[in-house]
């Protein structure tokens, strides 16, 4: 499916974004020590219906697995797709919240990694870059420049820190499907894939951890978690590419993308 948009679309886009950044915000402030992924997982989908959305991720299928909750709660050396329940959070533990809604029949999708009442300052660092190479490759995504371009920005602002790339499960299009084309990896060549158009969407989304970059599936189906048992990180924007630069869709409005 195109991830072209028309002007009309972008405008319904930065509407389910901004929506979107809402419930982002909303969870940043609630995810502390003793509430429980579950609880999280409700106000979400509270929050997402209250202003018009519909939950991206619940009821979202593949193949015989169907995810069953509004939000994807990994934690520690879970990568993503970590599905809510009874887990209560501690002090210490490194939490990624992925997050979609529907607004007007279109996605938008984000994600974002907290430690809980500090940590060391490795754990720190792995937060910090897996942050900033999201912009890294955010910057890329210009009318004339390939998804290749994008990768090789993460992939280069990584490397540096001996940090592990997550290589199975990459960004995509989005819009009126959850996932469209392209795929957009976190790392790779420049120069290479598909050219970048203005009026593409795009999500946007390192997964990066303090080892290796190997994965395996816990037995629910869905939960992606390190396969040395290295913590993991993951931050991820919906953007829309623009004659003028990368839009990023995902932000309340006035708000620092950057934050």
């Amino acid at each position: 499916m195109s991830t072209v948009k028309e002007p009309w679309e972008l405008g319904v886009m930065r509407s389910s974004g901004r929506r979107l950044a809402e419930v982002v915000a909303a969870l940043k402030e609630a995810v502390v020590p003793g509430v429980t992924t579950a609880e999280l997982d409700a106000l979400a989908e509270a929050r997402i219906r209250a202003l018009g959305g519909v939950p991206s991720f619940k009821g979202y299928r593949v193949g015989r697995n169907v995810f069953p909750a509004s939000i994807c709660a990994s934690v520690n050396n879970e990568v993503v797709h970590g599905i809510p329940g009874g887990r209560e959070l501690h002090a210490g533990d490194v939490v990624s919240i992925d997050v979609g809604l529907i607004y007007g029949g279109y996605h938008s999708d984000c994600a974002f990694t907290v430690v809980l009442d500090g940590s060391s300052s490795e754990v720190a660092r792995l937060l910090d870059v897996t942050r900033k190479s999201l912009y890294e490759g955010i910057a890329q995504a210009l009318p004339g420049n390939r998804i290749g371009d994008i990768g090789h920005a993460v992939q280069s602002f990584v490397e540096p820190h001996r940090f592990g790339i997550i290589r199975e499960y990459v960004g995509h299009g989005i819009g009126r499907l959850l996932h469209e084309t392209p795929s957009v990896p976190n790392y790779g060549k420049p120069r290479r894939g598909l050219l970048i158009k203005a009026g593409m969407c795009l999500a946007v989304e390192p997964m990066i951890t303090m080892g290796s970059y190997k994965t395996k599936v816990l037995a629910d189906g869905w939960t992606v978690v390190t396969a040395d048992g290295s913590l993991a990180a993951h931050f991820e924007h919906t953007i829309a590419v623009t004659p003028k630069g990368p839009e990023i869709l995902t932000v309340l409005e006035g708000q620092d993308a950057l934050n």
